[in-house]
Order: structure tokens, then sequence, then C-alpha cells
């Protein structure tokens, strides 16, 4: 092993960049290699979309709330941070959909929308009677081409038929993608899906016979966050950097290569040498890191979401609607501007005082963003209109908050992963030490960019240290 210390920069210190450096100082330690870590982050705070409220007894996350832990990622990586004690689960409780503007439960085990138990699906009122036939026409009709890549929305009524999409599978998708179905890959958003498929014929049969992770999108499963908020993970990541020196309020304006090195050009002081990067921003800004050399622009054909997140305080019994849900999803054909809510005082109550609820909904779907654009008390009024239709809420809320993300959620369209691809290409040939990582790419989920951090760490590490456990995991993929 070269004694030459190195140094890697990571640019954008959301989950993914966090996590991509506490790996980089994980992996070094445990291979002893001498190793300094630069994390660039272009606003003044780190986490990303990741934003906790915490006041008065009250915990609000202005972003994501929750997450489903694939395979323990989460909770392997809080227990490396010591925070596995903080880990809690959500009150389970039932999930509706406002369809026609009436809600109506989804069925029990169903599956991003899609039924798995026959007689929980027969009960429900969430479509007729025709619709439910049409739907289970998935069980005799024969297998769809699977060969190439597809519109999700397009598979999906072929396999179920309109209503049942529009009513039930559309409203959950939207919520979980924020895209819309008839834009978004088969292959790209439901990967585990594609693959089951092939083996047998029927999509409900897919999923009951299907993997776990498969399962692992069944309405009826377990969320988790930190007692504190999601923020205490972004808490813990930083302060575990002690190693690490950490930029805030620095904008990387470009990357050059100077003979054997790099030089990762920053707007508000010298360049900084470093032997590798890892990008974990945007893919709209690392686009612009390369602008130069005109690489990268099959990423910006990646197209972006923008949405709000409102969430009101309410005096305890203001819902004044006999709702046993702890939230709900909203159809395209219900007049509401809302596409979901979270009853948060019953699903997460350890996070809310006891004499209060609060309501999280949600803004915003793909063609329709105008929304976002009003001001906050135009859009508390719009969201509170719906919420007295829907709940028959009482009164106005004690306080609101407010979240706008604009152009915040990259959407998986077909050829997905041929832009992806051809973008490591290129930078592959001009800048080898340099990989991608975030939700851009490779799963828009926090386990999935945590999961893109660590592997960015070892891709890296390989590249730029030539040692015998070094070079067996050169060429390792982002994947």
């Amino acid at each position: 092993m070269t004694e030459q210390k190195r140094r890697v920069a990571v640019i954008g210190g959301g989950i993914t960049g966090l996590t991509a450096a506490f790996y980089l100082q994980q992996q070094a330690r445990n291979q002893k290699l001498p190793l300094e870590i630069v994390l660039i982050e272009a606003t003044h705070r780190l986490g990303g979309k990741i934003q906790t409220l915490r006041k008065n007894g009250f915990i609000i996350e202005r972003g994501p709330d929750f997450f489903f832990d694939k395979n323990q990622v989460i909770e392997d990586l809080s227990r490396q941070l010591g925070i596995a004690d903080q880990l809690i689960s959500n009150v389970p409780g039932k999930t509706y959909v406002a369809v026609n503007n009436q809600l109506s439960v989804i069925p029990k085990g169903s599956v991003l929308g899609i039924p798995t138990e026959i007689i929980p699906f027969a009960k429900s009122d969430v479509i007729s009677w025709s619709g439910k036939f049409r739907a289970v026409c998935d069980l005799l009709l024969p297998p769809s081409n699977m060969r190439e890549d597809q519109s999700l929305g397009a598979f999906l009524r072929k396999r179920f038929g309109e209503e049942m999409v529009e009513n039930l599978i559309e409203p959950v998708l939207t919520r979980a993608f924020l895209g819309d179905i008839d834009q978004l890959s088969l292959h790209e958003m439901l990967p585990n899906l594609a693959e089951v498929y092939k083996k047998h014929r029927s999509v409900i049969r897919s999923i009951q016979k299907g993997s776990a992770k498969l399962k692992e999108s069944s309405m009826d499963r377990t969320c988790r966050t930190l007692r504190g908020g999601l923020e205490s993970l972004i808490t813990a990541l930083e302060k575990s950097l002690e190693s690490a020196i950490i930029y805030k309020g620095v904008r990387v304006e470009g990357i050059s290569k100077v003979q054997n090195r790099m030089m990762v050009l920053l707007n508000n002081q010298n360049p900084i040498p470093v032997d590798g990067v890892i990008v974990a921003t945007s893919h709209q800004a690392a686009t612009k890191l390369f602008a130069r050399e005109g690489i990268l622009k099959s990423l910006l054909d990646i197209p972006v979401n923008t949405f709000a997140t409102v969430s009101m305080i309410f005096p305890k019994n203001s819902i004044k609607r006999k709702f046993d849900g702890n939230g709900f999803f909203v159809s395209r054909n219900s007049e509401y501007s809302i596409t979901a809510c979270s009853l948060i005082h019953r699903k997460w109550p350890q996070m809310i005082p006891e004499n209060y609820e609060v309501l999280k909904s949600y803004v915003g779907r793909t063609g329709d963003e105008s929304i976002v654009e009003l001001s906050d008390s135009e859009i508390e009024k719009v969201v509170l209109q719906d919420l007295q239709s829907i709940l028959k809420v009482d009164g106005k809320p004690i306080h609101t908050v407010v979240s706008r993300f604009k152009d915040a959620m990259p959407t998986y369209t077909i050829g997905h992963r041929k832009k992806v691809e051809q973008a490591r290409k290129e930078l592959r040939e001009l800048y080898p030490e340099i990989c991608l990582a975030g939700n851009s790419y490779e799963g828009i989920g926090l386990t999935d960019c945590i999961l893109q951090g660590e592997n960015a760490a070892s891709e890296i590490l390989a590249s730029i240290f030539q040692t015998e456990q070094g070079c067996s995991q050169k060429g390792i993929s982002a994947k």
C-alpha cells in the first residue's frame, strides 16, 4: 500500500453525500488507508430534503417523515452511529383513498395499491364490481411482453383495467414516486416486480409468490423513523465525521484536471487538489460542474417534480368526521388539490403533544404544480378547504408550516437507465476517479441513497488506492 496520503472530495451534503463520507472514513480506517475527506455543501446546512422542526414538544418534518428499512440498511447505519436505540415504528392503522370525493379504505394486503388478498379486495367499495372483475382478470390474461421497458401506467392498465388503476393504484404510486405513471418506467420504478413477473405471468401471483422486497411495499408494512426526527440521523452522521473537513455555504463551480490530480474549483477560496470525487448533488447540479467539457447532457433529460408539504397543527378533536385511518391518498378524479395526507398525531403520537392534532398534506402533481407557486397563506387556504371537506376539520390551524421543494424529485421515465449509463461512460472516460451518486440515478428512497453512498465510497477507494483489496474492488458500479 502506498504511504502517500490521498484526498477525496464529496460534493453535496444530503443523505447520499453524508453517508458516502461516513463510509469513506470507515473503510479507510478498516483498511488502514491514508485518506483525507472534504465534504462540500452549497447551503448553510446539511441534510438536503431532510429537515426537522422541533419546538414546544412538536417534532415536524418538512420533508420525508419516515422510511421503509429495506435489508435493515438504516438500522445497521444507526447502530454504527450509536443511535439505534432511537429508532421507532409507527402506530399501525388503516390507509384510505379519496375517490370521487369519497373516502374508501385501501384493502388489507395491498402492495402499492395492487390487491394480493381476494376477500378484503372483494369487500372493498373502492371500485365497482365490474372493476373488480376486470382487475382479477390479471390472473387469467396471457403474459405481457416484458423484454423492453414500458410505461408503468400502460402495463398496469393492461393487467387491471382503467378503474382499478385510476381509483387505487395511481393515487398510491403518484404519492410514492411523485410522477405521472404513464411516463414512469416499469423496469426502473418496480424492478423487482418486473423480474418476478417473468416467472409467474400474473402481477398478483408475482407479488404473492415473489420476493420479500416486493412485499415490503405492502400498505400494511411498518414505517420507521427516529425519536427526535429524521434530522437526528443527519446530526449523528455529521458528528461522526471527526476526521473530515466540512465546508458549508461553499459552492463548487467546476472540476479540472492538472497532471495526475484534479482541482475542485470553489466560489470563495483557492481550488482544492484531490485524488477522487463523489458527486452527490442533484443531476442538474452535476451537469453544470462539467459544462465546459460538454458531458452528462443525457442527465438533463431526467424530468423533475415540484411539490410542497403543508403541516397544520390543530387543537385536539378538531377532526369531526368519524375516521379511523392514519392517512389517505387522493385520486385524480376527486376535486381536491392535495395528493395525500398523514395524521401525524396518530401515526407518530410520541412526536406530538397530547392535546393537539397534526395533519401533514402534500400538494403538487406532475403537470399541475402551480399551487406550489402560491403564497403560504394561499396554499394554507386551499389545503384547509380540502381538509374541511374530507375530514370535516373544524376551525383554523393554530400554526402552519409550508415547505416547498422546487424541481426536487427526479422521475425515472422510460430509458432512464440508458441516460445514466451514458453519463457515467462519458465521466469515466475523462475522469475515472469521479463517480455519481444520489436519488437521480438508482433509487429515490432513503435506503437507496444510503446504499449508493456506501457503494460510491468503495468505488472511489478502489480507484485511487492500488491495494490488493482495492484492485479486487475496481470496477464496482454504484448499483
